[in-house]
């Protein structure tokens, strides 16, 4: 049975938007002996979303673009039921950056800013191999074009 949070993931995990996500990821490595486990570089060459360890904790981050600039405050929160902590968070005085859906890496997932930080709301749903993840985010870049 897939489990909510994935057992490599902690209950919260920082997603950081950069202006060099390679750059850090490398900076990482070689100051704090991080490990890079994804990396998935779009059409354009930048990272569209990379994932490190560093000791016992996941750290994702980005490269900046038009819709994630430097700078601007992102958490992912593994929660049981996406849907019905997003429905709560939005009760509570929330504003929705995306309704929950289903997303080419296996979790489930929406995003609500709530006193100018976003929290990306997901409950993993499938386990994905990193060749199925490519295809996918191929198959949805191309859909995009």
């Amino acid at each position: 049975m897939v489990k909510a949070i994935p057992d490599e993931y902690h209950t919260v995990t920082p997603y950081l938007i950069v202006e060099d996500a390679a750059g850090l990821m490398n900076f990482a490595e070689q100051v704090l002996g991080a490990q890079e486990t994804v990396s998935m570089p779009g059409p354009d060459g930048k990272i569209g979303h990379a994932e490190m360890r560093i000791g016992d904790s996941v750290v994702m981050l980005a490269d900046a673009g038009p819709d994630n600039p430097v700078g601007h405050s992102t958490l992912v929160l593994y929660v049981e039921d996406c849907d019905a902590s997003y429905r709560k968070a939005l009760a509570e005085g929330g504003s929705s950056e995306r309704e929950p859906a289903d997303q080419f890496y296996g979790d489930r997932s929406a995003g609500v800013n709530a006193c100018g930080v976003t929290w990306w709301l997901h409950t993993h749903i499938e386990d994905v191999s990193p060749e199925e993840m490519q295809k996918r985010m191929a198959a949805m870049a191309g859909a995009q074009a």
